[in-house]
């Protein structure tokens, strides 16, 4: 078990453990406590088997469907939540999740369901084959990349119920994947009805964000090293064994377990344990920027919520640098469970491994281990907000006076030629020009990347309040949808609310409405009913017009 940890501030504290399938993350005891009183994980989960029995028909379970723990967490109290992932005849239900949550004594309390629609279908035998079905899909991200003749593509079909969009059909979620004409990996993910042949939704499946070393962004920072003979490994045995490796310019291609291209992750080497020269002329800077970028962020999670890993499990994930042509991207893959940085162009953008694209890309790992927020509409805006907010939060929990914490996303990676000091703003999201400052009702209709301003603007709202100031140097200017004046409860107090409401009570289909209940349920739970801060959660979505 990992080092026992707690909360700032909260009632709660979790330590991340690892017990057969399921990533199992359990609350730490109160001084004084009896470990005794407790339910253990396997506890929890014969009270939650109990529990689908003597409740399926509020929770939508039939003699059709199986279920699988995902997640276990047992709160300091011993109250219990599990989350659960859904098959309707052997088939994944998108959408079918749902987290149980049971009193200390494993009495049944209540449920979060990602969708409260009856899961039933008259037949599981498609009319559209896979073979057509695989076509559409190819088209779409032909479609969604004009001009580029795209290589080595590949579309995989996999027959699923969709209980995401509205009456559960049967579909066809078929991953598309192909090398642009750099050699640069673009991937679609594309729902099809499995009888009409109509296409549901399509996504983007590539998510766009001690020793020492001299890196680009952060100045001369620590580093963990493993010594291998007469050398150093830029591997740190204190986090994981995390590491960070060189891609030599190539590109991979791997979805569903299958890769048709690998691109290679050769393991930096030292001689004297001091790495980099702070410019882009010695490649072992940008992996020094990588290592701390994944450094920090491990830190991040285990220091304030008491997660080991991105999965809670204890292990390290990997870097690799240099990655493509001229590739002006960063992004997370759960399939090789690494972090993946390109170089930019030089105009728009230098090498994309500064602190917070590490902590944002890593974050994504983190909700796909935990909620799960499906990648298009108001789910996929809340996607990319998490991860907003968490490498925020990793780049001020860093304390780097060389990239000190502020509120602006990828300030040091972006150039000249983009034509904006920073990516996104999170005091004002729409200075970018396309992100919504404020809910409704065609937020979903946006980008996922420019629906995420809701929630970045309500996290803002949420740990320093509105109007005119000055955090850490920077100046900020917040305004409010509805008028009204917020004053902040901080920047702790925002992650462990942020984090408590996205292991617990998110699903894959939450969306605003549903984060303004999932946040204030974690306010409550970290600081009851009555504290200033739920209230303060609540009156920042109003400013949103979220609520």
């Amino acid at each position: 078990m990992s080092r026992i940890r707690h909360v700032r501030g909260s009632r709660l504290a979790t330590a991340g453990i690892a017990a057969g399938t399921a990533t199992l993350l359990v609350a730490a005891l109160a001084p004084g406590a009896g470990a005794a009183d407790r339910p253990t994980p396997a506890a929890a989960l014969d009270h939650a088997a109990a529990a689908l029995v003597d409740h399926a028909t509020p929770l939508g379970l039939t003699s059709a469907q199986d279920t699988k723990a995902r997640d276990v967490i047992v709160d300091e109290d011993g109250t219990q939540h599990i989350r659960y992932d859904r098959a309707y005849r052997e088939l994944p239900v998108l959408g079918g999740d749902f987290v149980v949550h049971l009193e200390p004594d494993g009495d049944y309390r209540d449920a979060n369901r990602a969708t409260s629609a009856p899961v039933s279908l008259p037949t599981v035998t498609p009319e559209l084959s896979a073979p057509k079905a695989a076509d559409l899909a190819a088209n779409t991200l032909r479609a969604a990349n004009p001009g580029e003749l795209l290589k080595k593509l590949t579309a995989k079909p996999q027959l699923v119920v969709d209980a995401l969009h509205g009456t559960p059909k049967l579909a066809w979620r078929t991953n598309a994947a192909a090398l642009d004409s750099l050699g640069n990996p673009v991937a679609r993910t594309v729902l099809t009805d499995a009888r009409t042949g109509a296409r549901i939704d399509a996504w983007d499946t590539i998510e766009s964000a001690s020793g020492d070393g001299k890196s680009l962004y952060g100045g001369t920072v620590p580093l963990q090293t493993t010594q291998s003979g007469s050398s150093y490994q830029l591997k740190d045995p204190t986090r994981g064994n995390t590491y960070t490796g060189d891609a030599e310019n190539q590109t991979d291609l791997c979805f569903l377990g299958v890769c048709l291209v690998r691109a290679p992750s050769t393991p930096f080497t030292d001689a004297d344990n001091h790495w980099g020269s702070g410019t882009s002329a010695d490649r072992a800077s940008a992996a020094v920027d990588a290592q701390y970028g994944t450094d920090m962020t491990w830190d991040y999670y285990k220091d304030v919520h008491g997660r080991s890993g991105i999965a809670g499990d204890g292990k390290g994930s990997y870097n690799r640098v240099h990655y493509g042509n001229r590739y002006n991207n960063a992004f997370w893959d759960d399939s090789c469970f690494c972090m993946t940085y390109g170089d930019g162009d030089g105009t728009t953008f230098g090498p994309l491994v500064s602190l917070d694209v590490a902590g944002h890309e890593m974050s994504h790992g983190v909700t796909s281990a935990t909620a799960a927020l499906t990648y298009s509409g108001e789910s996929g805006g809340l996607n990319e907000a998490t991860s907003d907010i968490f490498g925020t939060l990793v780049e001020w929990h860093a304390g780097n006076s060389t990239d000190a914490g502020d509120y602006l996303i990828g300030e040091k990676v972006v150039r000249s030629g983009f034509g904006r000091d920073a990516l996104r703003y999170m005091d004002k999201p729409s200075r970018d020009g396309s992100s919504a400052d404020c809910w409704s009702t065609s937020v979903g209709d946006l980008d996922v990347h420019y629906s995420s301003g809701v929630a970045n603007h309500f996290a803002y709202l949420l740990a320093e309040g509105s109007g005119a100031r000055t955090v850490g140097g920077v100046a900020y200017d917040s305004p409010t949808c509805d008028g009204s004046t917020v004053s902040g409860i901080g920047r702790d107090k925002l992650g462990d609310i942020w984090y408590r409401a996205l292991t617990v009570y998110m699903t894959s289909s939450t969306d605003y409405a549903g984060a303004r209940a999932a946040t204030l349920s974690a306010a409550e739970d970290l600081y009851g009913a009555d504290s200033t801060e739920y209230a303060a959660v609540g009156a920042a979505w109003s400013a949103v017009n979220v609520g």
